[in-house]
């Protein structure tokens, strides 16, 4: 037997063990995937609050700074949101009319050269998506009770991501230390080097990603304003949420910023708004992440394009959301344990 072919077995069946582990350890979050997820959240949650909470116990008991960063925190969610249910109840009746003519002005456009499209095309249309809602009425009936279901499961798993940031942001180093403890004496040391190097970098990728996520919001928001596009408020903090996704996240929120602005105001301001995808995107990709994002997670771009798509592919859009700092979290994790050296670089 050739030595080459006996190494490239002995690598090929640890390979095969790794990635059966591997495969059970992700179908067990699979089942659970609830849990998983409100775990990530309070983790999330407690990269935030941390830090307030360590300020404000300088001068009240923990106990309390916790509550109050927790409940600021709350607050502040429900204000933006409420700010932005307020924006959008307002113009609830200026969006009809500007929707309405915005549409009329397309189907005249589209009539006109070079298109020259017939205005029974529009009616046929018309007619054929008033017949398929009225044949799939119950299957929308079914997809609304559904989406109910699902918005219980939202908040559960929102209320046991707040319990759990509770507890990890109160005594968290104390429960890592039991994990710690509860393992043999020979490996503790690498596993509490790990741990640090894993928690260092999920908590500047988290706050990372805040800044540029508030950033884009900020700029996305005072630009549509500026345009004169409707739901500007609510179009900000879609911008906002889908900065988690890396790279495809801002164009598809921008996308349907473009989409409103060609409705309600016309090609040209639609072509701004198109104009301001490639302008954040630059920004985005050229100041924020280098500047805000390089100490915390030092990931090739086609690393994280990788990344976001597998995700997405293995768990849709928590996978997408999750993948980058799931990997950023295991690539820090093996500089850190081959060495001091190595972490470092």
């Amino acid at each position: 037997m050739p030595d080459l072919l006996r190494t490239a077995a002995a690598y090929a069946w640890r390979i095969i063990a790794v990635g059966i582990v591997v495969h059970v350890a992700f179908s067990l979050l699979g089942q659970f995937h609830q849990i998983a997820v409100a775990v990530f959240l309070g983790l999330v949650i407690t990269t935030v609050l941390r830090p307030v909470a360590g300020f404000l116990a300088r001068f009240v008991p923990r106990p309390l700074a916790v509550a109050a960063a927790l409940i600021g925190g709350v607050l502040l969610v429900l204000g933006v949101l409420t700010l932005v249910g307020e924006s959008a109840a307002g113009q609830r009746g200026g969006l009809q009319k500007e929707f309405a003519a915005g549409v009329d002005r397309i189907e005249r456009q589209l009539e006109g050269p070079p298109f020259r499209l017939s205005s029974h095309a529009f009616d046929d249309l018309r007619s054929r998506i008033g017949e398929l809602l009225s044949s799939h009425r119950s299957a929308l009936f079914s997809t609304a009770l559904s989406g109910a279901s699902r918005l219980v499961e939202v908040v559960t798993v929102l209320a046991l991501a707040l319990f759990c940031s509770v507890f990890f942001t109160h005594s968290g180093d104390r429960q890592w230390q039991w994990v710690c403890d509860q393992l043999p004496a020979g490996g503790r040391r690498n596993f509490m080097v790990a741990g640090r190097a894993a928690w260092r970098t999920f908590t500047g990728y988290t706050r990372g990603i805040l800044l540029v996520a508030a950033t884009n919001a900020i700029l996305v928001g005072v630009a549509l304003f500026v345009l004169g596009v409707p739901l500007a408020v609510p179009l900000a903090l879609l911008e906002f949420v889908a900065a988690f996704i890396p790279l495809i996240g801002s164009p598809i929120a921008l996308a349907i910023a473009a989409v409103v602005a060609l409705a309600a105001k016309g090609v040209f301001i639609a072509l701004l708004v198109v104009i301001l995808i490639v302008v954040i995107g630059q920004i985005e990709g050229h100041l924020l992440h280098p500047l805000v994002m390089s100490w915390a997670v030092r990931l090739h771009p086609v690393v994280v394009a990788l990344a976001v798509v597998g995700g997405a592919v293995a768990a849709g859009v928590v996978g997408a959301v999750v993948a980058v700092p799931l990997v950023a979290v295991v690539w820090s994790v093996y500089l850190a344990l081959r060495g001091p050296a190595d972490a470092a670089q």
